[in-house]
């Protein structure tokens, strides 16, 4: 069961109608790396899951980036404004003037639909962790490079809470990744030859790293 709090994760402002920007933020609203996208993998990923405390970890994820994907959607009403203009709409921008009324369309800043094959789930869940973990530093690094790209003060301040939460769901990944050694896809790992074996494929050049003593990936937690 879900229920909806008016109230915003993070009070959103921007200093300035912003057109073109709007379009660029949609990435973060319907694109591959966005707010939808990770939602719903965490969702739909947690269907599957049998550990009590991991399945409620994904879905208290899930629905704080539904709360995230309404601060972007609300930045970008605000940085469209009020008025219609699809002469002067930018290429990703022309269906909001055109068919949707600036409403913000589940779609990335090419103006492409969101799909759910941008959803990675396997039932694994050494895999799927292993995915979100991705998922979460992708879109930190998109979040990023649209930082860079506005002089806006509260879209700036929107934007470095929704990163700094990008790392935070990173860090809590990671620690439940820990917490599942020797299950799943993570059994018997290196136990055969073929497992060690490192092909120095690249000539001239040398084996810098070595797969002889193979052990399942883990993560160090930042340092306190």
């Amino acid at each position: 069961m879900f229920k909806h709090e008016k109230q915003l994760l993070h009070d959103v402002k921007v200093d300035a109608v912003n057109p073109n920007y709007a379009t660029m933020l949609q990435e973060q609203l319907g694109g591959p790396q966005g707010e939808l996208k990770a939602a719903l993998q965490y969702l739909s990923q947690s269907f599957r899951i049998n550990d009590p405390q991991i399945k409620d970890l994904f879905l208290d994820i899930a629905a704080e980036e539904l709360g995230h994907m309404e601060m972007v959607a609300t930045t970008v009403n605000l940085l469209n404004g009020h008025k219609l203009n699809a002469e002067n709409a930018t290429i990703g921008n022309i269906e909001a003037h055109v068919l949707t009324g600036l409403t913000p369309a589940l779609a990335n800043a090419s103006g492409y639909l969101w799909t759910a094959a941008y959803i990675n789930e396997t039932g694994d869940l050494a895999a799927d962790i292993l995915s979100d973990i991705a998922a979460e530093e992708r879109a930190k690094v998109v979040y990023q490079y649209l930082y860079r790209q506005i002089n806006d003060k509260g879209v700036k301040d929107t934007i470095d809470f929704l990163l700094n939460r990008e790392e935070a769901h990173n860090t809590m990944f990671r620690e439940a990744f820990n917490r599942i050694k020797d299950t799943g896809s993570l059994k018997d790992w290196g136990v055969s030859n073929d497992s060690k074996l490192y092909f120095d494929l690249s000539s001239p050049g040398g084996q810098y790293f070595s797969a002889n003593s193979p052990n399942p990936p883990e993560f160090n937690q930042p340092n306190s």
